[in-house]
């Protein structure tokens, strides 16, 4: 092992030399102009600003066709100008039929079905970072940060846009102000940009800098902005002060709650962001889909929590930090002594507060630091002959530190160290993890090369160390792809006080071939085949585990019909050595083939859908998993749309872990059904408001025919006398339905009420009307609460108490655009 690492890492710092040659990458330029009275933005092409205005042409098209010249019909034509205060497009969309642009109303940072105009500025000319921005024709505004094709769309800036259909066309309007961008502190710039037009009625992509899809990420094929000198960057401040209030019932009990808080947001310099959140409120977050998890490892759900979701490109590196962690369960057990009950253990910890300092310099090293501090949680417990209550607690004060260092060079490559750590207070238990990664690609960016090592150590009782590595390339270019690569992680590897860390104590070896239209040929617009091999070994002591073949495959034909399917087995079983839930132990799994299929109609259609069946059959008698998914979609018009979905799982002699009596492990053979339902419909009144309804239904159900013992050799012994209930039937009930209008630009008021039902009962097969008679028995919560926030810019405010260097501009803005879109 110690020579593969000493091989490893010379290879790569060889790499590292031949990553950093310069590029051959032809660049489109444009060079634009300062004016002194900026355009309105209204939609409209007619504002003195842009009669000689530079003008950006000659689209491409980046698909289907890629590569092809753009006719006159579609011609595309962006006026770009600036001023101190910030960059303007204009763009004029071509179209023989205006009558059938698209235009879809949606919530902001969602695109439907829908023409859009799309920028992509880069402020670093460096070909990895960069911040888009999207208007449809709509008006619906969507904007992310990107760094190498990594789309962030939680990140939401503060722009302005507008648009209108004229006779031949439609037409795009942006301001986007210097303080929502990032660029260096310097007398001229240079920029990287694109910009990108959706046809969406024949679904065709044009990109003013051409995009080539035979190698590369798209990042990399940015044109070159110039123009923009001596620009006087503003104060990079901005608060966003709230307000919300709450009125929970649950089990005849209700309570009033009011909360205010503040969010910050200071730019350091030019490259760095300060965040922070002052007595944070979440209480309007999406809820979690929750299942009945009969696995060996606990149910990893996404980030719902806005600070959490935004702005998380740098420290998404390596996949360190599951921000869940934080103001999630306590980590402390409680100790119950002779006559002594549970009365409450709380599920969640608070977050005191939390702030996060990233950002990127001009010469590519980005640095992100992320602290957060929850707060002391007790449990209640209860003496039951004496009635006496006393408090144990289960979190002490805490506090969650993040630190990343990203190097980004050439075109796509990078050397990164992320370090995290968890620091309770107290005899609890503290935590590190450490990183480190190298991502490195060729000058003609037909190839990467990548590895990694990250080491963990936590402190509790004992101290535990664990390694986890990584090493591996892969073709990125052509019809022909391929990759190899090699991972272990050793069993005392664990990140789970800020990360998520499940299976461990493995070896894993892998292949890959994929094969793929590059132009539309015959029917297919595309066409993806790939081919997956996995060869995984538990690494001490060592056993193999299991050899996994994969195929799948994707075409999407000049309709826009997409269907695909696949096949995947273990054609010589599995020793899982997971689901035993002790180490040294596995459990003997037959073989199994899994075939599958799947089909999505074309969204551009007022009906739409998905279907995919899947099922595994194993070679055991009667065993079975069968998936079906089913998911409609009707759009009423262009503002009312209805999506549905449901899940079916059926498991027929499942088998998995129930219980440990020491010393045996219990198997139990299972029946298991889950049914799951959603249903989501949105009526949107226009860009900025929407009423949003969204209903979830989960019912699992599962039953046990027989028990065994495991052997040593993995096999398992029938035990006719083990006879303790491990049937169940799991429910889970949301609905919540919001009203969301965003007043001003960054500011916005919601109204949401929420209903919520959970049970779970120790027996199964009850009939449906019985089992929702049972549901519903149960204690519910209803919530109605109301929040508001306002987003204020420091420029502004200080336009309210005097006169300032920029005040000129501000008021110039103000009254160029009457208040309609811009909010200064």
């Amino acid at each position: 092992m110690k020579q593969l690492y000493v091989t490893l890492f010379l290879c790569l710092g060889i790499l590292v030399g031949k990553a950093q040659e310069k590029d051959t990458i032809p660049r489109k330029h444009i060079t634009i102009t300062r004016v002194t009275v900026p355009p309105v933005i209204d939609g409209k092409l007619d504002d003195a600003a842009w009669i000689d205005a530079p003008i950006a042409t000659n689209f491409i098209e980046r698909q289907p066709v890629n590569g092809l010249i753009v006719p006159d019909s579609l011609k595309t034509e962006v006026k770009i100008v600036y001023d101190n205060l910030g960059i303007y497009f204009g763009a004029f969309m071509r179209d023989p039929e205006p009558e059938k642009i698209q235009r879809e109303l949606t919530e902001r940072d969602n695109i439907g079905n829908d023409d859009f105009f799309f920028v992509l500025l880069n402020g670093y000319n460096d070909r990895q970072q960069s911040l888009e921005f999207v208007v449809t024709a709509a008006g619906v505004q969507w904007d992310s940060r990107m760094t190498n094709d990594s789309e962030d769309d939680s990140w939401n800036a503060v722009w302005y846009s507008d648009v209108s259909i004229q006779k031949d066309g439609w037409v795009a309007e942006m301001f986007i102000p210097y303080s929502q961008l990032r660029f260096p502190k310097k007398d001229v710039q240079t920029w990287g940009l694109n910009m990108e037009r959706e046809f969406r009625r024949d679904r065709r992509r044009f990109s003013w800098s051409h995009i080539d899809n035979t190698k590369g990420s798209f990042s990399i094929y940015d044109g070159v902005l110039h123009g923009i000198e001596n620009i006087d960057t503003p104060t990079r401040l901005s608060f966003q002060p709230y307000i919300s209030t709450y009125v929970a019932d649950y089990d005849g009990q209700s309570e009033v709650t009011v909360n205010g808080g503040l969010d910050v947001k200071y730019g350091i310099n030019d490259a760095f962001t300060l965040d922070m959140i002052l007595i944070p409120d979440f209480g309007q977050t999406k809820f979690d889909n929750k299942v009945l998890n009969l696995s060996a490892f606990e149910v990893q759900y996404d980030e719902q929590r806005p600070f959490f979701t935004e702005g998380t490109e740098l420290f998404s590196k390596g996949e360190l930090v599951y921000s869940r962690r934080i103001g999630g369960s306590p980590s402390g057990s409680v100790n119950l002594g002779d006559n002594e009950q549970l009365v409450d253990y709380p599920s969640k910890v608070d977050l005191i507060n939390a702030m996060k300092i990233s950002g990127r310099t001009d010469k590519g090293l980005g640095l992100g630091f992320f602290n957060a501090v929850t707060k002391k949680t007790k449990a209640t417990v209860e003496n039951t002959i004496t009635g006496e209550r006393r408090e144990e607690v289960v979190e002490p004060l805490a506090n969650y530190n993040v630190l990343v260092l990203d190097q980004r060079f050439g075109d796509n490559s990078s050397v990164s160290f992320v370090n995290t750590n968890v620091t309770r207070d107290g005899g609890f238990r503290d935590a590190n993890a450490t990183g480190a990664y190298m991502n490195l690609t060729n000058k003609k960016n037909t190839y990467n090369y990548y590895a990694q090592a990250e080491g963990s150590w936590v402190w509790d009782d004992d101290t535990k160390i664990g390694l986890e590595s990584t090493a591996g390339f892969s073709k990125i270019s052509g019809a022909h792809r391929v990759q190899g690569q090699v991972s272990l992680r050793t069993k005392d590897y664990d990140i789970n006080d800020l990360g998520y860390s499940s299976i461990t104590n493995y070896i894993n070896y892998y292949g890959y071939y994929g094969y793929r239209y590059l132009q539309p040929k015959g029917n297919l617009n595309n066409m993806y085949l790939n081919f997956n091999l996995h060869l995984n070994r538990r690494l001490q002591p060592d056993l193999y585990s299991e050899f996994i073949f994969n195929f799948n495959s994707s075409f999407t034909t000049k309709k826009f019909l997409a269907y695909g399917g696949g096949f995947e087995t273990t054609p010589i079983g599995v020793n899982d050595i997971y689901e035993p839930r002790i180490d040294g132990k596995h459990l003997d799994e037959p073989a199994y083939y899994n075939p599958w299929v799947w089909i999505s109609t074309d969204y551009r259609k007022k009906f739409a859908m998905d279907l995919t069946f899947d099922w595994y059959a194993y070679d055991a008698k009667n065993r079975n998993n069968i998936n079906v998914y089913f998911s409609p979609r009707y759009r009423f018009s262009d503002k009312w749309k209805m999506f549905y979905n449901m899940n079916f799982y059926f498991d027929t002699n499942d088998r998995g872990f129930v219980n440990y009596t020491n010393p045996n492990i219990i198997i139990g053979e299972r029946n298991r059904n889950t049914v799951e339902t959603s249903l989501e419909s949105q009526y949107i009144f226009n860009p900025t408001m929407s009423v949003n309804l969204a209903f979830r239904h989960y019912y699992s159900e599962v039953s046990y025919d027989r028990y065994f013992t495991l052997q040593n050799n993995g096999s398992v012994l029938e035990d006719a006398g083990y006879a303790e209930n491990h049937d169940g039937t799991y429910n889970s009930w949301n609905i919540d339905l919001s009203y969301s209008w965003w007043f001003a630009p960054g500011s916005q008021l919601t109204f949401l009420y929420r209903n919520s039902i959970e049970s779970y009962e120790a027996l199964s097969g009850r009939p449906l009307n019985d089992n929702f008679d049972a549901l519903f028995a149960q204690p519910q919560s209803n919530t109605f609460s109301i929040r508001i926030s306002y987003f204020l810019d420091y420029n502004r405010v200080k336009n309210w108490f005097g006169k300032n260097d920029n005040q000129a501009f501000y008021s110039q803005h103000r009254n160029a655009h009457t208040g309609k879109i811009m909010h200064f």
